[in-house]
């Protein structure tokens, strides 16, 4: 038997650089007690908890390798509901960080989600045009609502009333009756997208927010309230002014709804919009939980703040305009007798709603939330296009409030896409640079320890010795830092074009440039007379130019410095000899240009990756192509060798980094985290590290490990993930007898659900310590998730149905697990009703069954109600004794003695 060449596999080790996402939605959590000071942020796969105060990073929730789209906290504070690109939710615990609960029924990303008063439903809205209601507690789904034609954008409980309403890129808004399952109202006064929802003064009015200027306003009606509704208003019906439109339907004539004369469970009628100072779509709109402060933005920087006022503040005002047209008219009179005039004043929607300010932020805001302090202020936090964290404060009371930015999360973060990566020789520091400045960062600990600013850096590296690095920019320029004081020493115009290369020589004694300006240039370091001090700094100068038919994108030097290699414009290599600078190999074949390129430790092999999605590796010996390896989907941007090896890393647009043997031309394994366009990656100078960046504004370090890589396993490995990927995208099962109102089962079958199906094994049995099959189905059945089992038990054959049966007889019986058997029994009975009712030989197990059932669940409701009685028996004797509330906050009763006492030593002090 040969010998099999040994790998060491890479795993990922940390994402930093990075604050928020841009797909999800920034809110305010409750952590510690506190409310205000704590904000979830969707960062790549995981969520981010930072402490607006402090500035810093407390808490990360580890999520699924889907991006972040949605979040949602609960009602309670305790919990986040956690919306994935996949349609799979998770939902967390804020006081542990793990999150034990994962639904999973949608088919595309998640769009919206939403708790209901109690905390005890979530309604997830997602791209597939489908609204799923959760059930929390139990860990399933409850239903499935379809009717939307296009992706959901926003989902809302009714307080109130057991209903839902739902918005969606179909222009539609529909109300849901959740006891039936069905839309019994279709609103289609929309020409465009509707964006977002809000319910304001107690449910009586619903504002949407489409693709234009205007936010719209509805009056809602229950039953009741109709006949009120219909009767016509003359004194206050709202007439046209600037910014208000009357009409109850759409702009066209057509009708505003659908509804039929058996559908009256409400009715909306328009009373009119608010005109936007911004002209593009809405992209958030969002009320605070009092339902007083309405807020949206749009694709700019600003917040538009608007008030609802209540009703008393509405009638003082509609008393004031009243006084004044009332004394305007009794001036326009010509009689100067003192008669009452009749004076009709109208009153509009901006009468109820008015404007507060406008928030303008640093950035084009992509998300937002609110809530109140203790002390009144209005808070609003915002996540940044340009990867911030802005918060903001104002008093909505004041006569001109003005809002003032409290705090700012800014410093582990570039605000643009890292294009450039570089690792200090010690293994220690990581330099990363952007548009706008450079930063770095101490890879043990990931915090930023340098930032400066720069202009925009395409390629760097760490000068010998780590204590000064070379930028070279966009707009040809090397820029030369000193990492003791931050401060940028020399700024030299290198190239007339983007300097798009540097490589450093192996001497250490000067670096290479190549350029758009259609030239490479050599450079020496040398240290100069500092002016401003007696010591000498050091200095780069120009000392030789190769010029060229066209503009180089890459260069390099081989490791015994002899040879360059230059890429060029003209899809070919270019090798030259470093001494005479004369022509020695052109390396050619690729269809695209070669964007990045390497040579191996040795000097023997050099790789190059093009933008034709292709990785050639060639002899430097005869300029030779020894494979041609189809490397990605996308273009390759970023090609390393593995110090003191012939493996290779590449990296993609196609969001995956991945190793290969320049030696068996095979690949090794695949990086897969980054969720964008991945710019650049380094390789530290002892290989156990990787750094990549992306277009998604992470940073992700990867780590060699010293567990083994098989390629056999790696291969089955990803065979196992290809087949999970096809059983996701299976069509999914349909209920029997639940398809009312288009009411589909709420689960997606998943790789857990099918191997979930209990299937007695007899060989098993051994591993469970010699059990019964009994005991075993039990136990298999005890093992699968409780937001699993229905899609188990759907996936189950018939043929094993009155066995199961037969077993839950006997475990019922004996009192064990009556809750988990009872939900599989009356799911098994609902959806195989018809063949277990038409199967003679099972009503003698039915009828079993029925009285076990209730016996024993009349138990369990027995004790139950004993220990509950028990518990309020143990709490009045508590709160007898103690004389205070059981389980009351007694820091409100400590805060006033407080205060008593040191007013009290104030008046002994002032007496004495």
């Amino acid at each position: 038997m040969g010998l099999t060449k040994q790998y060491l596999r890479y795993v990922p080790s940390a994402v930093f650089g990075l604050i928020g996402s841009q797909k999800g939605n920034i809110v305010f959590v409750t952590l510690r007690g506190e409310k205000g000071r704590y904000v979830a942020v969707p960062a790549c796969e995981h969520v981010f908890i930072w402490d607006l105060r402090k500035g810093e990073k407390i808490l990360i929730l580890q999520g699924l390798k889907q991006e972040v789209t949605c979040l949602c906290p609960s009602p309670d504070g305790l919990h986040l509901a956690v919306g994935y690109e996949d349609g799979s939710i998770r939902i967390f615990s804020l006081l542990s960080g793990e999150g034990n609960v994962t639904f999973n029924g949608h088919k595309a990303a998640i769009t919206s989600l939403k708790y209901d008063q109690l905390g005890g439903r979530l309604a997830s809205g997602s791209k597939d045009t489908d609204t799923i209601v959760w059930d929390v507690i139990n860990e399933s789904g409850l239903y499935r609502l379809q009717g939307h034609k296009d992706a959901v954008t926003q989902a809302l409980f009714l307080r109130e009333k057991n209903l839902l309403v739902t918005s969606g890129k179909d222009t539609m808004v529909k109300w849901w009756d959740l006891d039936t399952q069905h839309c019994f109202k279709t609103m289609v006064g929309h020409r465009t997208e509707v964006w977002g929802l809000v319910l304001v003064s107690e449910e009586k009015r619903l504002i949407t927010g489409s693709a234009d200027s205007e936010l719209r306003a509805w009056d809602i009606a229950y039953l009741q309230e109709m006949e009120d509704l219909e009767e016509p208003e003359p004194k206050k019906s709202r007439g046209s002014s600037p910014g208000t439109q009357d009409t109850s339907g759409p702009e066209d004539g057509t009708p505003e709804t659908d509804e039929t004369p058996e559908d009256r469970i409400l009715r909306c009628r328009k009373a009119g919009s608010i005109m936007r100072e911004g002209r593009d779509r809405v992209v958030n709109l969002a009320v605070d939980k009092t339902g007083r402060i309405l807020a949206c933005h749009g694709t700019d920087s600003v917040l538009e703040v608007f008030c609802i006022l209540s009703k008393a503040e509405v009638q003082k005002k509609m008393d004031k305009k009243m006084k004044k047209a009332r004394k305007k008219a009794k001036l326009t009179s010509s009689k100067g007798e003192e008669e009452d005039l009749e004076v009709n004043v109208k009153m509009t929607l901006q009468d109820e709603i008015q404007r507060v300010t406008n928030i303008k932020t640093s950035a084009k805001i992509k998300s937002f939330d609110l809530i109140h302090s203790p002390q009144g202020e209005l808070k609003a936090v915002f996540l940044l296009q340009n990867n911030l964290v802005e918060s903001y404060s104002l008093s909505p009371s004041a006569p001109a409030p003005q809002p003032v930015r409290t705090s700012r999360i800014t410093l582990g973060a570039h605000r643009s896409d890292v294009r450039t990566l570089s690792f200090s020789s010690d293994n220690i520091a990581i330099l990363s640079a952007a548009a706008d400045s450079v930063k770095i960062w101490n890879r043990a600990t990931l915090q930023c320890i340098r930032t400066m600013t720069c202009e925009y850096a395409l390629c760097s590296f760490f000068v010998p010795g780590d204590r000064q690095v070379v930028i070279g920019t966009k707009t040809g320029k090397l820029q030369l830092y000193d990492l003791a004081s931050g401060t940028l020493l020399q700024t030299i115009d290198a190239h007339d074009g983007a300097l798009w290369s540097l490589s450093l020589s192996p001497d250490q004694r000067g670096f290479v440039t190549g350029g758009a300006d259609k030239s490479v240039k050599f450079w020496d370091f040398e240290l100069v007379k500092d002016e401003n001090s007696t010591q000498k700094r050091l200095s780069v100068k120009q000392t030789r130019t190769l010029q060229l038919d066209e503009d180089v994108l890459c260069v390099s030097y081989s490791p015994n410095q002899k040879l360059l290699a230059v890429s060029l414009l003209d899809c070919t290599v270019k090798i030259f000899y470093v001494d005479t600078l004369k022509f020695f190999l052109s390396l050619y074949g690729h269809k695209l240009p070669v964007i990045c390129m390497d040579i191996s430790h040795d000097g023997a092999l050099i790789a190059t990756g093009s933008a034709d999605r292709n990785v050639k590796i060639w002899g430097l010996d005869f300029g030779d192509c020894h494979k041609s390896l189809f490397a990605h989907d996308d273009s390759v941007m970023c090609l390393r060798f593995v110090p003191r090896s012939h493996l290779f890393f590449t990296a993609g647009k196609d969001r995956k980094i991945k190793q290969w043997d320049a030696d068996k031309f095979e690949h090794i394994q695949t990086l897969e985290g980054h969720h964008q366009e991945i710019w650049c990656l380094a390789v530290s100078p002892s290989g156990d590290y990787v750094v990549s960046s992306s277009h998604d504004r992470s940073l992700r370090l990867w780590e060699r490990t010293r567990e083994l890589l098989i390629l056999e396993e790696e291969r089955e490995m990803q065979r196992e993930a290809e087949y999970e990927e096809s059983v996701a995208k299976e069509d999914q099962p349909v209920v029997p007898g639940e398809t009312q109102g288009d009411n589909y089962f709420t689960g997606k079958k998943t790789i857990e659900t099918v191997k979930a199906v209990p299937l007695p094994i007899n060989p098993i049995l051994m591993a469970y310590g010699n059990i019964s099959p009994s005991a075993y189905v039990l136990e298999i059945f005890k093992g699968i998730k409780s937001s699993e089992l229905e899609e188990s038990l759907l996936v189950l054959p018939f043929s094993y149905v009155p066995d199961v049966l037969t077993l839950f007889n006997e475990f019922i019986q004996l009192g064990s697990n009556i809750e988990l058997l009872c939900r599989c029994l009356f799911f098994l009975l609902r959806i195989h009703f018809g063949q277990i009712t038409s199967n003679q030989m099972l009503v003698p197990v039915i009828e079993k069954l029925k009285e076990t059932t209730i016996s024993k669940v009349s138990q369990v409701r027995d004790v139950i109600g004993f220990n509950m009685a028990g518990l309020e028996y143990l709490k009045r004797e508590c709160e007898a004794k103690s004389e205070v509330m059981f389980f009351a906050d007694a820091t409100s009763h400590l805060e006033e003695k407080k205060r008593k006492r040191k007013k009290r030593e104030k008046l002994i002090l002032t007496y004495t």
